[in-house]
């Protein structure tokens, strides 16, 4: 697989390839996102769904895959500490911030960020007419976060702290999108890169959840949370594996843009699954981030 992977670098069949991924992550990620913001603590939440992941990886990476190479340890450090960053600033976001207000600006930010991060790291462009795309799809989800915030009943007292760290997030969206895509490029075997990538990235945020837990006065059953975190690892792998697989095999920028589709299928999980409300405006500005990113992918 990894041998395929490689020779497919780079080439019309590694474009369709990274097209198809890019898509499924964004679907993966809408719900990664929801079930972090869900009926449990998101720092529990986060923390079920990171030791789970990393216990998971732990056998693959020790046993199944070729070892890291030595070059790639500085690289990793790195990847960790760009990541813990970004999830306690993504939990932060969701605790005090509605769902369907937070994750459109997370979203909307990550991607221009992105774009012209990959320019200067990997020297990547986009035409005039993809310029254009992005400018559809981050008028579609700044639209909707707009309008989600006008509409907005609960958490409105905590809007200018959630709006603070949905930005905040954003920009660590882009960093760990354009980092990651360096390691997983910097590996001969990109299978190495995740799965040491989520053991690692296991290791923090649990400990944290862990002592949360502790001090609560109700804390919520192990069983149903642990649940969540199992099913929340799984996700994850396809959703963050496929981002990563789709910026090796193609460019950066285009693949980041296509992920932020996941604010259309997290407006649809939010009102079939959290009881949020979507209308026919709503329903609009999705349309709108739909054709951005279609205009991304064919203006190349």
């Amino acid at each position: 697989m990894a041998e395929w992977i490689t020779s497919i670098e780079g080439t019309e069949a590694g474009h369709q390839l990274a097209l198809i991924l890019a898509l499924l992550a964004a679907v993966l990620h809408a719900a990664f996102g929801a079930l972090q913001k869900g009926r449990h603590d998101p720092w529990l939440s986060r923390g079920a769904i990171d030791v789970s992941y990393m216990l998971i990886a732990l056998p693959f990476a020790l046993f199944v895959v070729p070892f890291p190479e030595p070059h790639m340890w500085p690289i990793f450090a790195g990847v960790m500490a760009i990541h813990v960053i970004y999830k306690i600033l993504q939990a932060l976001a969701y605790t005090k911030g509605d769902y369907t207000v937070v994750y459109p600006v997370v979203r909307g930010t990550g991607p221009l960020f992105t774009v012209i991060g990959a320019y200067f790291l990997f020297g990547e462009t986009f035409t005039l007419v993809q310029w254009l795309g992005v400018g559809v799809l981050l008028a579609g989800i700044y639209g909707l976060a707009a309008y989600n915030m006008r509409n907005l009943v609960t958490q409105r007292e905590t809007l200018p702290v959630a709006m603070m760290f949905a930005v905040a997030t954003g920009l660590f969206v882009a960093l760990y999108t354009t980092y990651d895509a360096y390691g997983i490029r910097a590996t001969e075997n990109p299978f190495t890169f995740l799965a040491w990538f989520f053991f690692l990235d296991g290791l923090c945020i649990p400990v944290y959840a862990l002592l949360r837990y502790r001090r609560m006065a109700a804390p919520p059953a192990p069983g149903p949370l642990m649940v969540r975190g199992v099913i929340g690892a799984f996700v994850a792998f396809a959703s963050f594996g496929s981002i990563m697989m789709a910026t090796r095999l193609d460019k950066v920028g285009e693949a980041a843009v296509l992920r932020e589709t996941s604010t259309v299928f997290a407006a649809v999980i939010g009102y079939v699954f959290l009881k949020e409300t979507v209308g026919p405006r709503r329903m609009a500005l999705m349309a709108l981030i739909a054709a951005g990113a279609v205009i991304v992918e064919f203006g190349g």
